[in-house]
């Protein structure tokens, strides 16, 4: 049983880097395994989805509109422009995908059941897969013109795939579909925009399904959730401001290396 402050800690974490590609189930994992304890895998994927509600809850809020105008237009389809429709594809598509993709990985994880990860181990397996990262964010930084329009329903199966790899702690969920986004030529914002609302149905699909029956509402727990949410909004809202300013390849590669060289400590 974690600690209010703990809990409160997980929570800020999860809620600033979230929304920033250096791969917040890796950090969650990274402090759940070295500092509290936690080394069972099972343990560590159930513990680091309950706090992606948090900021499920923040993104759902901060894009309130385009979420109530998509829920619009997909009771009235027929109706709808052609960028809504190609949007609406997008989304569920993705969405398939990222939870086949996902399901997969960690059924085959899961076989390791019973198996302990030492903190040393973890901070190995997250330090590369942080590498990967790192490297598409800088291959990524070439400005496009695609928006909304231009989506295909190739561009949402592509995308289901890099957001369902992102199970793995150390591939950043956004970083990987934000930077296979810009590798696509859709310009800043607008992968921005759709990576956060990729994030919406595969979180709660994911507690829903993986976590539901290990879902507990305790006292502390909310604490976490309350910790995640606010963080969470503040740093969207920051990052779309400042998001075209910075690359944060160098960070994520220097903070992979960082967590590879404190097996060595």
């Amino acid at each position: 049983m974690l600690t209010i402050l703990q809990q409160i800690i997980l929570g800020i974490v999860q809620g600033i880097t979230e929304w920033i590609p250096i791969s917040s189930s890796a950090a969650l994992v990274f402090l759940l395994s070295n500092f509290y304890g936690i080394t069972n895998f099972n343990d560590l994927i159930i513990t680091s989805l309950f706090f992606h509600l948090g900021t499920f809850f923040a993104a759902l809020i901060y894009f309130k509109k385009d979420v109530a105008d998509l829920t619009r237009s997909l009771f009235n389809y027929k109706y709808v422009d052609e960028t809504k429709k190609r949007t609406i594809k997008f989304l569920f598509f993705s969405t398939i995908i990222s939870a086949a993709v996902g399901i997969v990985i960690l059924k085959t994880l899961a076989s390791f059941d019973a198996l302990e990860f030492t903190g040393k181990t973890i901070s190995i397996f997250i330090g590369i897969l942080l590498l990967f990262t790192g490297i598409i964010q800088f291959k990524a930084r070439n400005h496009g013109l695609k928006r909304e329009r231009n989506l295909k329903i190739k561009d949402g199966l592509l995308l289901g795939v890099a957001q369902g790899l992102a199970v793995l702690p150390g591939i950043s969920r956004s970083g990987i579909t934000i930077s296979t986004l810009l590798l696509k030529k859709y310009d800043d914002t607008t992968a921005l925009r759709l990576s956060f609302l990729m994030s919406l149905p595969i979180v709660l699909i994911g507690n829903i399904v993986l976590n539901f029956k290990d879902l507990v509402f305790s006292g502390t727990a909310l604490y976490g959730l309350v910790a995640t949410f606010v963080f969470g909004i503040l740093t969207i809202h920051l990052l779309m401001n400042v998001s075209k300013k910075i690359n944060f390849g160098w960070f994520v590669i220097i903070f992979a290396f960082l967590m590879m060289f404190s097996v060595l400590i």
